[in-house]
């Protein structure tokens, strides 16, 4: 395995594409979201607004680190599934995209920030009121 320090441009992009499509594809995952603080996608929704986005910029946070590839992305987990379980999937999912490009791990941080009960198509959804 090589490691390439420079994962940037076109490269990082099809990367990052590769591991959301491998994360979308895991078993117990309902979807990827965009990692972040919430000032961070607070400040992006609020350019979004303005038309000041990028298209192609990818979900799944992807870059070079002193030691290798940084990867970070939030997922969606289906209540049915246990989350932890799912996480070590997921985890090992990146880790063998990032080990068939030719990329050494320096970290991978995956959050869970939704967990979505599965509903019968039509079913109503019920909202609390805080």
């Amino acid at each position: 395995m090589t490691q390439d320090p420079t994962i940037d441009g076109e490269g990082r992009r099809e990367l990052a594409a590769r591991i959301e499509q491998v994360l979308r594809a895991q078993d117990g995952v309902r979807g990827v979201y965009r990692s972040g603080s919430l000032i961070s996608n607070l400040l992006r929704a609020g350019a979004a607004a303005l038309g000041a986005t990028r298209d192609a910029e990818p979900i799944v946070s992807v870059a070079a680190g002193a030691r290798g590839a940084a990867v970070e992305a939030s997922i969606g987990v289906d209540a049915g599934a246990a989350s932890g379980e799912v996480l070590r999937e997921a985890r090992a999912a990146v880790e063998a995209v990032l080990a068939e490009q030719g990329y050494q791990r320096e970290s991978i941080t995956l959050v869970v920030a939704y967990v979505q009960v599965a509903r019968a198509a039509g079913e109503p959804v019920e909202v609390e009121l805080r």
